[in-house]
Order: structure tokens, then C-alpha cells, then sequence
């Protein structure tokens, strides 16, 4: 059963590729908690099939990058970018996309989290195995307060300007 507003979202591994060491952060995939990520904060959170994928690159991701700032400024404290890759191939397409910290890239690469969320979708016959549906949410301290699941195929409801509007 997917996952509705007024939920409170699963705990799980989520890991992202960190390019510059801090004293909590290696060079390289790490992991983290959601239930420590969203703890006190506003998280925009987007998900999408795949990274470099066709829709993903030249319009999802870079519309969050485009708004991050407005965002913000409706007090989100961060933007998740998730997808059904590894660590590596999603600090990549962040480095392409140039993100550039605006947006954090994510990986679910076992679909867990997004198969704990509900909104798992199988691609097998593509090709692509299992991957999540494309989908945006805000989530206040981990509590679904907006969500917008697509129709398969579409890029309708879970682009950044709609997700802005819910914001405001």
C-alpha cells in the first residue's frame, strides 16, 4: 500500500556520493538514516525512474535546481533527488546536472526505501528492473504533507513549479 498524506514516511538507508570530506563525511558513498534526515526539517523530495534517464535529465532534476533558491525561501530546508541507482551513478549525474549542493542526489539502489514507500514500479520489461515511480512530497519532520504521484509515463504533477505552489 502506497504511502498517503498525514504519513509519517519508513526509516531507511538512503546513500549519497560526498565530494568533499567533512568531519562527518568521507569522500564517497555514504550512508544515512532517514529517520536522522528529516528529523525538524522540510524536505522537497523528488523521485524519478533513473538517472540520465530522458525526462529525468532534461526536465525533472534541473526544474529543482532552477527553483531550489524560491524553495527555500518557503522554508525548505532541503531537496531530495531519489533514484533506484547506486551512490556513484547518481554523484555523477548530479556533477552533470551541476547541482552543484543545491539539490541532494540520493540513491536507493536496492529500491527499499522506495518499495517501503509503496511507490516501487517495475520495469523489467524495459530492461530496467524494479525503480521508483516518478513522484514529489513535501515532508515536514518525515510527515507526508503534500504528495504527487504521476501516471506512468506522464510529467504532469511532480515537477517543481507544482511542488512550489503547494509551498506557498
Amino acid at each position: 500500500m502506497a504511502i498517503k498524506i498525514g504519513d509519517q514516511v519508513p526509516d531507511g538507508v538512503l546513500t549519497e556520493f560526498i565530494e568533499t570530506e567533512t568531519d562527518s563525511c568521507a569522500v564517497g558513498p555514504n550512508q544515512f538514516q532517514v529517520s536522522e534526515m528529516v528529523k525538524g526539517k522540510k524536505i522537497a523530495l523528488f523521485a524519478v525512474p533513473g538517472a540520465f534517464t530522458p525526462t529525468c535529465s532534461a526536465k525533472h532534476l534541473p526544474g529543482y535546481v532552477e527553483l531550489a533558491e524560491q524553495m527555500h525561501k518557503h522554508g525548505v530546508d532541503e531537496i531530495w533527488c531519489v533514484a533506484v541507482n547506486d551512490a556513484f551513478v547518481m554523484g555523477a549525474w548530479g556533477r552533470d546536472q551541476g547541482v552543484a549542493g543545491r539539490v541532494r542526489m540520493l540513491a536507493d539502489g536496492s529500491a527499499a526505501w522506495v518499495r517501503a514507500l509503496g511507490l516501487d514500479a517495475d520495469f523489467s520489461a524495459r530492461g530496467m528492473g524494479v525503480r521508483s515511480q516518478r513522484f514529489s512530497a513535501v515532508l515536514e519532520d518525515g510527515v507526508v504533507k503534500h504528495l504527487n504521484v504521476e501516471q506512468a509515463g506522464k510529467f504532469d504533477v511532480s515537477d517543481a513549479a507544482t511542488l512550489l505552489k503547494q509551498l506557498s
